[in-house]
């Protein structure tokens, strides 16, 4: 808004200066660059110095805002792959998941059998406790009367081989079924362990899985800060434009109002315009190169070696081409060789002449001041592209167009 304000002031500086000025008589070729005009152009130097920082601090919060958008860029990557991770550690920690609860089922599995098996070892037990109460109850009669009630030596031999057979019998199957508690027992304690593991595992993967949650969101956060500073620097940009759109325009303003002003000094002054020696504004300020120097050169469509009597500057299409110093326009026409050309008078036989021009903004008799815009660049007649075909004319004779712009 500074800016703004400063272009209002020199305007206003100006025009106080314009009007106040208008009423001069006659004015020769020296007034013209007067200490009231030096002033006006002043004012525009200051505001073309406040143009140039405006277009410096747009160039540097643009590389800002791209800065921003490439971090924000490499973030939204770096989340992307945090997704993936999380993703992947999410996959963990189901599997890890569904295996506990495998495990957990098998556990569970165990326990039924264990306690079956217990309670087969018990019954088995039981029915031993039962079988040895009895036979002490009975005392060694019990194996006395069972061999003595034998009918022969062979039932006798067979009753005792019953009596051991039976009591290897209940050994034999206490510790089997002792064996297999056991073993039950280990499976058990075995899928207990595993699940504990599997547990530890799993919580390691969920803190995994914490940890990766956390950094996301904290990268959003990032981005969204990010997003806001893109957003104040769009602004800002906005801002910027605006503010060098608004000096432009008023420098083209003061430039309009000087030329005027120099233009109606001529006028009354009624004085032949003569060259004081000044260096040339360059015509062509969007220019890219020189495409063909002044000179003997070959021919761009004759193909034969001739004498070019100016510059061609290459430049863009539409660009702006300005008059190189103060004059009068005595040519704004056409032709087959030249294309839309000008050519202006600035006194004591000086003449330069503009060709191939895709458009012309002056006509023949108007004043014209140095830099003024007056045509656009093109490649109107005999031409191969876009360029500006800049001639000098001095006594009749084209002469070297660099012995006029300051080196």
């Amino acid at each position: 808004m500074k800016c703004k304000k400063t272009g209002f002031i020199l305007l206003l500086c100006f025009l106080a200066g314009f009007f106040l000025t208008g009423s001069q008589g006659s004015i020769s070729r020296a007034q013209i660059t007067s200490d009231s005009i030096k002033e006006k152009e002043n004012q525009i130097d200051a505001a073309e110095d406040e143009n140039k920082k405006l277009q410096q601090g747009l160039t540097d919060i643009k590389k800002m805002k791209e800065e921003l958008e490439k971090s924000k860029d490499n973030l939204e990557s770096y989340i992307v792959q945090l997704d993936a991770n999380l993703n992947t550690v999410s996959e963990k920690i189901a599997e890890l998941q569904s295996t506990i609860e495998q495990k957990e089922a098998d556990i569970e599995a165990a326990a039924q059998e264990l306690e079956a098996a217990l309670e087969t070892e018990q019954g088995q037990y039981e029915a031993m406790k039962v079988r040895i109460q009895f036979m002490y109850e009975r005392g060694d009669n019990f194996y006395l009367e069972a061999i003595l009630g034998a009918d022969s030596f062979g039932e006798i031999l067979n009753r005792a081989d019953y009596f051991e057979e039976l009591a290897a019998y209940d050994r034999r199957k206490l510790e089997e079924y002792m064996l297999n508690r056991q073993m039950i027992e280990l499976c058990k304690e075995q899928l207990e362990q595993e699940r504990e593991i599997l547990k530890e595992a799993k919580a390691v993967q969920e803190a995994e899985q914490d940890n990766l949650e956390e950094l996301i969101n904290a990268k959003e956060r990032q981005i969204t800060a990010f997003e806001s500073d893109i957003n104040n620097k769009e602004a800002a940009i906005k801002q910027y434009e605006e503010d060098i759109e608004t000096q432009t325009a008023l420098i083209s303003q003061l430039e309009a109002a000087v030329a005027e002003e120099k233009r109606r000094l001529l006028e009354e002054s009624g004085e032949v315009i003569t060259y004081d020696g000044g260096m040339f504004q360059w015509p062509a300020p969007s220019y890219t190169r020189i495409s063909s120097e002044y000179g003997n050169r070959p021919h761009p469509t004759l193909g034969v070696v001739l004498f070019h009597n100016g510059l061609d500057m290459a430049a863009p299409g539409g660009s702006k081409i300005l008059a190189a110093y103060d004059g009068k326009v005595v040519a704004a026409d056409y032709s087959a060789t030249m294309g839309n050309y000008i050519m202006i008078d600035h006194g004591d036989s000086l003449y330069t002449v503009y060709m191939h021009a895709s458009a012309l903004y002056v006509s023949k008799g108007d004043l014209v001041i140095k830099g003024e815009h007056i045509a656009a660049v093109g490649t109107t007649g005999r031409s191969t592209g876009n360029h500006l075909h800049f001639s000098v004319r001095l006594n009749g004779s084209y002469v070297n167009p660099w012995n006029y712009f300051a080196q």
